[in-house]
């Protein structure tokens, strides 16, 4: 049996799994080995499967043995492993030292990197592995590299043509289970002469 992974947070008494057999006779349901640390518990007679009490994420994944028996012959059973794993949850949402930037770009550059942006997320694992995006329309003007947070513009700019100042709202999102967070940053560009 491989249940669906649960939540650090999960509460005694959830639901983890249903164990069965096909069997004509009433068998006593048991767990026989794998569980030292009482993570889990079994009903005897319907096979259903709760946690015992809150989940330590470090201490999975656990493989319990499940035993069915005969009711009135203890030497007539069968065993299946459960397979339980533990998702780390995403406690923390990306973080930008600063929520506002200002940056000045001169006029009649080429495509010019303008700023390295770096947020900070205190969870560890996909929960803490960014990727940066431009959320606002600033996109047809600017460009984010995803990975490492740089903004750059992709064309040049002339100040006597088109505004002097663009407002441009960056995100970084990490991979987060069961949802992903976000984090945001306005960097307003301000266009020289």
């Amino acid at each position: 049996y491989q249940p669906a992974p649960l939540s650090e947070k999960t509460p005694p008494d959830t639901f983890v799994v249903q164990i069965s057999v096909l069997y004509e006779l009433p068998v006593i349901y048991s767990i026989i080995s794998g569980n030292e640390k009482g993570y889990f518990s079994i009903d005897t007679s319907t096979g259903i499967v709760r946690t015992k009490k809150n989940l330590k994420r470090e201490d999975f994944p656990v493989i319990f043995n499940v035993r069915a028996t005969d009711s009135s012959t203890a030497s007539i059973f069968n065993e299946v492993p459960v397979n339980v794993e533990v998702f780390d949850e995403n406690y923390f949402a990306p973080v930008f030292p600063s929520s506002l930037l200002e940056e000045r770009l001169k006029e009649n550059l080429p495509a010019t990197p303008i700023v390295q942006l770096k947020a900070q997320d205190d969870d560890t694992g996909r929960n803490g592995l960014l990727t940066y995006g431009i959320l606002n329309g600033a996109r047809l003007k600017f460009r984010i590299d995803e990975a490492t947070g740089m903004l750059y513009s992709t064309a040049s700019f002339d100040y006597e043509e088109e505004p002097t100042e663009y407002q441009v709202v960056i995100y970084a999102e990490d991979d987060g289970i069961p949802e992903k967070k976000r984090g945001y940053c306005t960097v307003v560009i301000k266009i020289v002469d």
